[in-house]
């Protein structure tokens, strides 16, 4: 495994790459997907859905939660999902602001 040199960047773009992380690998849309459509889910329930084995599933959904855009909570033993809205609202400014300046960037040549 190579050495990040995150330190040396921007938080914003480290930001901007987490998310990117999540969005490049099609499992984690669809889960975000599937957990988008419910109140809370069950890591089997996603797995059922998406047609994963559930300790594959369970690895995409921690990568995904390490971005701050998954909720879990414990309900007895078992752990429901949710999309935090407020984080996925968040994510939503950085990428439009990202995507406006490239243009307006691109606009000024």
């Amino acid at each position: 495994m190579g050495v990040t040199k995150r330190h040396i960047h921007s938080m914003r773009a480290n930001q901007i790459a987490d998310v990117a992380k999540i969005l490049s690998n099609p499992a984690r849309v669809a889960i975000i997907e599937y957990i988008g459509d419910c109140d809370g889910c069950l890591c089997q329930d996603i797995s059922d859905k998406i047609r994963l084995s559930q300790p594959t599933t369970s690895q995409h959904l921690q990568v995904i939660k390490r971005t701050g855009v998954l909720k879990s909570q414990f309900k007895g033993k078992a752990q429901y999902y949710s999309i935090d809205a407020r984080k996925w609202g968040q994510l939503q400014t950085l990428f439009n602001d990202f995507f406006e300046l490239t243009k307006s960037k691109m606009a000024d040549k």
